[in-house]
């Protein structure tokens, strides 16, 4: 017969250590998981006139509102990148809950080390710092006229084609901001 505490304790651990990861990863490659409010996600889209023949990457996408919300009213497609796999098996479930796998996807990865080029717009909520170091990257990957959604943080040396200064909202065009 099985001991109730034998499966306890290892159950016990294991989640410990999942947490750890979930809360110290994000946290070395340059995020916590702050997310914007709806109405901010919405500002955040509309600034960057996504359509429905755009293909948005949020880069530490969180819990996934923003690629939701970019396929389910803009009829874009989505993918999103995040590091904590708490986050992703979430926003993972809930795109399987909404319906919205064929359209979207959220990705388990350091997004430094994946592909962007395919995006025609990226969103970023991250630290000034993470942003600065994300520049390189995106002038490499992306084409002219991709746009750049960061909120709350800037690029330095780069200059918004549009701002919303209440929420804070940046708006950068490769090959015309950078």
């Amino acid at each position: 017969m099985i001991n109730l505490l034998d499966l306890l304790i290892p159950t016990i651990l294991f989640l410990s250590v999942l947490i750890s990861i979930s809360i110290l990863w994000p946290l070395l490659i340059g995020a916590a998981w702050s997310p914007a409010s709806k109405r901010v996600v919405d500002k955040i889209l509309d600034l960057a006139d996504v359509g429905s023949q755009d293909i948005l990457y949020d880069l530490g996408s969180g819990d996934g509102r923003i690629v939701v919300r970019a396929a389910r009213k803009y009829q874009a497609t989505g993918l999103g990148i995040e590091a904590d796999p708490l986050r992703v098996i979430w926003s993972r479930i809930n795109l399987k809950i909404l319906g919205l796998n064929k359209q979207t996807r959220i990705i388990w990865g350091d997004i430094f080390k994946q592909d962007i080029s395919h995006a025609t717009v990226v969103t970023v909520f991250l630290w000034q710092r993470t942003n600065e170091k994300l520049k390189e990257k995106l002038q490499r990957e992306l084409k002219p006229g991709t746009r750049i959604i960061s909120y709350i943080w800037t690029f330095s040396g780069w200059k918004p084609l549009a701002v919303d200064e209440k929420d804070r909202i940046y708006l950068y065009v490769i090959g015309e901001s950078d």
